[in-house]
């Protein structure tokens, strides 16, 4: 038999919930995927690229159109200038991105900080590369980050910080503290920082998001990763990008030219175009603030409770007040007997620590929100 490189990981905990909602043929907010159309003009700029006879292979950093547009959109929203030419990398998704990013930084022996509830990729990684992941836990219900409990976990062999900003699954976001604190670690430590940034249009009251790209210090020891599928309601797709400072992009394509070498031509030709209006990503929190509410208020009578999501189009539900369950149990027995689909967030928690709370994603259509209000109301 095959030796595994990762004997303890398991079938991620999406494809479980997703398969179980398929089995009991129930309502899916587990999985965090948008149920409605992309924009048919994206649609159609894709179709007429293929027509144009963009099918061959895209250079091995993207197209070079679309890196232009990237490097202007985060220049007028962070005002940090990424040169097209050298500093910008288009990817097959943000996992991708993520997955070279962890193998650039991460040599055997390496410990990574990341903070939990964490996504479910980053610690396969680092193992996979020799690394160890170290947990902070963030403590609910705000999930804030506490940079002392931080400092107790800096080793001399501490090479790499993974934050996601805004928070999968909490809704939390990172604050101008939060990164300076982040950014005076990072020098003091000689650390590197990947900045997972796939919600970064999706905030909300007003708030700002504080992207690395805003602090010129930490920029220059960061890799940020983004998801034009999350923006884009076109998770099927699978096209991201990473941004850094030039010697850790030359690092970083080292690492993607030879695990997926370039990622999907027209895609890139169509958002090249498609990214020329801002509005197409500015508009994106507002469009999503009022899912959040309008779902909000269809279950503030139930028997959850909740802190409103600050970004991401993810909520968490706390149902200590209904069951004693373990969070896995609960979502399990949601799921066969009232037939919703949640996500258990103790699994992305250090030692699948337990707060007794259930992620449910509301990029979906209104009519979907009222039909999973009607079952939480009833539970």
């Amino acid at each position: 038999m095959i030796p595994q490189k990762l004997p303890t990981i398991s079938t991620s905990i999406f494809a479980v919930m997703s398969k179980m909602a398929t089995e009991h043929n129930a309502l899916n907010l587990s999985q965090g995927f948008p149920n409605f159309e992309s924009d048919p003009l994206l649609v159609d700029l894709v179709s007429h690229a293929m027509k144009q006879g963009h099918n061959q292979y895209a250079p091995m950093p993207g197209d070079p159109e679309l890196r232009k547009e990237i490097s202007k959109k985060i220049a007028s929203l962070h005002t940090t200038l990424y040169d097209p030419t050298s500093e910008i990398t288009i990817t097959a998704g943000a996992t991708q991105a993520l997955f070279a990013a962890i193998a650039t930084v991460i040599q055997s022996g390496d410990e990574a900080l990341l903070f939990t509830p964490a996504y479910d990729s980053y610690e396969p990684v680092i193992r996979l590369f020799g690394g160890t992941p170290v947990s902070v836990q963030l403590e609910a219900p705000s999930y804030t980050p506490n940079w002392e409990l931080v400092r107790s976990k800096l080793t001399n062999k501490t090479k790499l910080i993974i934050i996601n900003s805004p928070h999968n699954p909490s809704g939390m976001i990172f604050s101008e503290g939060d990164m300076l604190e982040l950014q005076e670690l990072a020098v003091k430590h000689n650390l590197w920082v990947i900045s997972d940034e796939v919600y970064e249009h999706i905030i909300f009251d007003g708030h700002e998001h504080q992207s690395a790209a805003r602090f010129k210090t930490l920029s220059k020891r960061t890799f940020i990763t983004a998801s034009f599928g999350k923006t884009f309601h076109n998770t099927g797709w699978k096209m991201g990008y990473c941004v850094a400072p030039e010697p850790l992009m030359k690092a970083f394509q080292k690492i993607h030219q030879f695990n997926v070498f370039c990622v999907n031509h027209p895609v890139q030709k169509a958002l090249a175009t498609y990214l020329k209006e801002p509005n197409h990503y500015t508009a994106l929190s507002s469009f999503y603030q009022k899912k959040r509410d309008l779902f909000l208020a269809l279950i503030k009578d139930s028997r959850f409770t909740f802190v409103p999501s600050t970004g991401t189009y993810f909520q968490l539900l706390d149902f200590s007040d209904i069951s004693s369950e373990g969070d896995c149990a609960f979502a399990e027995r949601l799921t066969k007997e009232h037939k919703i689909a949640t996500i258990p967030t103790s699994v992305f928690n250090e030692n699948q620590t337990d707060f007794r709370q259930i992620r449910v994603c509301f990029a979906k259509t209104e009519d979907t929100l009222k039909d999973a209000a009607k079952i939480l109301n009833a539970i």
